[in-house]
């Protein structure tokens, strides 16, 4: 047997790449080597903007030379910086040795010295990471989310007044809308997106275990705390005053949790619409040239929200675990979280591509009326709920004299069908007042979904 080509090892790369595009233009290790350097070019430029160390203020051309470096930063900048980190085993070091390269070139010897400059590997690390986060959550998981909650909510506005027997435990209960129930959906997901956007991106540039330690040794003069905090909030990322030598990255755990938690609503969101799908409430709309079954002509199946499910897992068991494992970290630091930080666009990738097939599958779903208006039908005693709840509001407003409403429609209603006539017979025999017997008389299964269209409303942003 012939070995193959060279192939991609994760799915994410392969059969899902064009899903997940965009992801790997911040979360990959080129993404995360271009931030790196990045963070040097605008390290040394504030050294040198500030004139530190004796050095001079570079002219307008210069600096922008020397941006343009991480402006064009491509396949050719990729390969240099695997050469260099080759020989040097040490992937910072190796941006380090790149923009010295790139100095010589421009004629800025002078300021060379100043590459890396009082840093430890994690101070461009850490912000490197909370760039390349910030950039991937921002410009590519977010606004599939939002899509996605935009998408729920068409439905839920398109179909708020269509009336569906509601399920509790399995069995047919109180009626709600279709509309309603995606309604509940878009509020679940647009509080804790909410929650991601506000999330901190949290920076510390303090030096080898957060002492500044080189700093004041290279200068005592200097209000290093506050070049730090100036420098950290010019990349657009908050300072962290207080670390060891690596920023703690509670502010990922907190991120992770978050984007977990909406995997998880998704997951509830997935497993429902399959539920409906399989009771007939929604069908499915044939694609051209799709096959459900390889031997079953008939079937299509609710494969983008099965896709989707098991994304939303493989995402949040990975974001549950960048989350527990990040916070902690012997001592000053142990590498754990440099391995553990390399997953975090696999982590987001299965989210990104969960987005994608429920965006698709909810294309591929239309409400079945005539399903839903036979179920409801075919389930009268579910207003035995209103029945009882009425006659107890009649003993108490003092026109009914019924000892235990809710026993009475207990041993009329449970674990049996009820119909139409049986129960207005039932209503008409019943010691209450006549406008309240009126609409008992008059209320239908579908007829019964309380406030659930105009709580729709509550969704819309």
């Amino acid at each position: 047997m012939n070995p193959l080509p060279e192939q991609p090892l994760s799915p994410l790369d392969g059969r899902y790449k064009a899903a997940v595009a965009g992801l790997g233009e911040h979360l990959s290790e080129a993404g995360l080597n271009r931030a790196r350097v990045l963070v040097e070019v605008e390290w040394l430029l504030y050294l040198t903007d500030h004139e530190l160390f004796g050095s001079k203020r570079l002219e307008a051309e210069q600096a922008r030379a020397l941006r343009q470096v991480v402006a064009d930063f491509g396949q050719d900048d990729i390969d240099e910086l695997a050469e260099l980190e080759a020989t040097t085993r040490h992937d910072v070091k190796a941006v380090e040795y790149y923009v010295r390269r790139r100095l010589v070139a421009l004629g800025l010897t002078d300021v060379e010295e100043l590459t890396h400059f009082a840093c430890t590997s994690e101070d461009v690390n850490n912000l490197s990471y909370a760039l390349t986060i910030h950039a991937a959550v921002r410009d590519v998981w977010l606004p599939r989310v939002h899509l996605l909650i935009n998408a729920l909510y068409v439905r839920a506005d398109e179909h708020r007044s269509v009336p569906m027997l509601a399920h509790t435990h399995g069995q047919p209960a109180t009626p709600t809308t279709v509309g309603k129930e995606f309604a509940v959906f878009v509020n679940r997901l647009r509080r804790i997106v909410a929650q991601v956007e506000a999330t901190e991106y949290l920076g510390k540039f303090s030096g080898a275990t957060g002492t500044f330690a080189a700093h004041v040794a290279a200068d005592p003069s200097q209000d290093w705390p506050a070049i730090s905090r100036e420098f950290v909030t010019s990349l657009g990322l908050s300072w962290n005053p207080l670390t060891t030598q690596i920023e703690p990255h509670d502010w990922q755990a907190e991120l992770y949790q978050r984007i977990s938690h909406t995997n998880r609503v998704l997951h509830n969101l997935c497993t429902d619409i399959w539920t409906y799908i399989s009771m007939g409430y929604f069908t499915q709309i044939p694609q051209a040239g799709t096959t459900g079954s390889s031997t079953m002509p008939h079937k299509i199946n609710p494969i983008r929200f099965e896709n989707a499910e098991a994304n939303l897992e493989l995402s949040s068991a990975l974001l549950d675990s960048l989350a527990a494992t990040l916070v902690t970290s012997r001592l000053q630091r142990d590498l754990t979280d440099s391995t553990t930080q390399r997953n975090i666009g696999v982590a987001i990738g299965h989210s990104v591509l969960a987005l994608d097939n429920i965006l698709r599958g909810l294309g591929e779903i239309a409400v079945n009326h005539e399903r839903l208006a036979e179920d409801l039908d075919g389930n009268w005693e579910i207003l035995g709920e209103a029945i009882q709840t009425v006659i107890r509001a009649e003993v108490t407003a003092g026109r009914s004299s019924i000892a235990d409403p809710y026993a009475m429609l207990k041993e009329l209603t449970r674990g049996r069908r009820v119909g139409a006539q049986e129960l207005r017979d039932f209503v008409n025999a019943l010691d209450i007042g006549e406008e309240a017997k009126s609409r008992l008389a008059a209320l239908t299964p579908a007829g019964y979904a309380g406030l659930a269209s105009t709580l729709v409303d509550y969704a819309a942003e």
